[in-house]
């Protein structure tokens, strides 16, 4: 069967060369059509050529996009995701969730409570009589030793 397969490909390969390229016929010519014919091999030739380089460089730039492509897939691959913890419930809390989903939890209770600390306010007193306290060496004394 194998050996059957490569004929059959050999006998294709020449056909499709003698469709492209039929053989040359050179008995008889004369110099001048001898050198057309070279002159047309040689067009051909270039053609060839061109189409070849053209094909080269169509498949590097297509051999550099994938492997590109394929850096960046490791680069995704690469990346692990962190794994997750386990997180332990209490039974309180399982219960919880399977009873009732539809009342709203109330956060306010477990809150903890602040006291406020209430402003140390001075007591108001006459203005007057408190100048007339403080004034002269007594009342400067009186400031000194509280300052102290």
């Amino acid at each position: 069967m194998l050996v059957a397969e490569v004929e059959k490909k050999e006998v294709e390969k020449e056909k499709a060369l003698k469709e492209c390229f039929p053989p040359l016929n050179l008995s008889g010519l004369s110099v001048q059509e001898l050198q057309d014919l070279c002159r047309e091999i040689h067009h051909k030739i270039d053609i060839v050529d061109e189409v070849h380089y053209d094909l080269e460089v169509k498949v590097a730039k297509n051999e550099k996009e994938i492997q590109t492509l394929s850096q960046k897939i490791n680069e995704m691959k690469g990346s692990k995701r962190p794994n997750l913890k386990r997180v332990k419930k209490s039974t309180d809390n399982m219960v919880g969730t399977f009873v009732d989903t539809s009342k709203k939890p109330d956060f306010k209770v477990n809150l903890k409570t602040v006291k406020k600390e209430e402003d140390k306010r001075e007591e108001v007193t006459d203005w007057r009589k408190n100048v007339e306290a403080m004034s002269g060496m007594e009342g400067r004394k009186k400031l000194f030793d509280a300052g102290q």
